[in-house]
């Protein structure tokens, strides 16, 4: 397969969507990973710590740049597939087969891909932004603290100023769910179109991608509700 092949023709394409998919799912692995340091109830020394970590090594920030180029490649590709795929369905079943020929939400990878994209924009905006230009514009700067004599950007209490809203919560909660349908048909489909077809491992992938898919977007959606109703200090 050629590079033109691989941008532009159908086995290419998915290619690309399941090779950026497993790089995200990792990327979802160590974001969950370091969130969870708020729940050490140290008053986010342990969160800052390792949010620090993550923004000011070298190989992280290298990473954070593919990882940024496999977000753009994975929405691009993802929406040149929905556009293929509407234009073969443009005729349609003379019998409608719901959900015994697919599950919803692996027809509606398009418009959850869409949700999850807004929700990425907004957690940009309310995080990334912050801790690497040092505020969010027009609300306050980025509060610094000091652990043994180091100043560090102080997200633990963006996050707590962020999440006093409800609404806030409410939109990151929709998007978890978001996410939990999307990585449901993603995580298997992106492992079988890089070649697993061993059905027992095909098995093994399944149950991964149904437990990785409740467990990490319900961790993540944990985290705005807990910091909302004080349930952490």
């Amino acid at each position: 397969m050629t590079w033109k092949q691989l941008f532009t023709s159908s086995v290419g394409k998915k290619f690309i969507m399941a090779l950026t998919g497993v790089s995200l799912i990792a990327f979802l692995i160590v974001h969950v990973g370091l969130n969870a340091c708020i729940w050490a109830n140290d008053n986010g020394e342990m969160f800052n710590k390792a949010a620090h970590f993550m923004g000011s090594t070298v190989v992280i920030r290298i990473a954070e740049v593919g990882l940024f180029v496999g977000i753009i490649l994975h929405i691009i590709q993802g929406i040149v597939l929905e556009l293929d795929n509407r234009s073969k369905r443009s005729i349609g079943y003379q019998v409608p087969l719901g959900n015994r020929g697919s599950k919803w939400y692996s027809r509606s990878m398009g418009l959850l891909g869409t949700l999850i994209l807004l929700f990425l924009i907004m957690h940009i905006y309310h995080f990334w932004t912050p801790s690497r230009l040092g505020g969010i514009a027009d609300i306050q700067p980025l509060p610094p603290v000091n652990y043994d004599g180091k100043e560090y950007h102080n997200l633990y209490a963006e996050m707590i100023t962020v999440f006093q809203s409800l609404f806030v919560v409410i939109l990151y909660v929709l998007g978890c769910i978001s996410l939990a349908y999307h990585l449901l048909h993603g995580f298997n489909s992106a492992f079988r179109t890089l070649g697993l077809h061993n059905q027992r491992y095909v098995r093994i992938v399944k149950a991964t991608g149904v437990a990785f898919s409740i467990i990490v977007p319900f961790t993540f959606a944990m985290m705005p509700i807990s910091m909302h109703f004080g349930w952490i200090q």
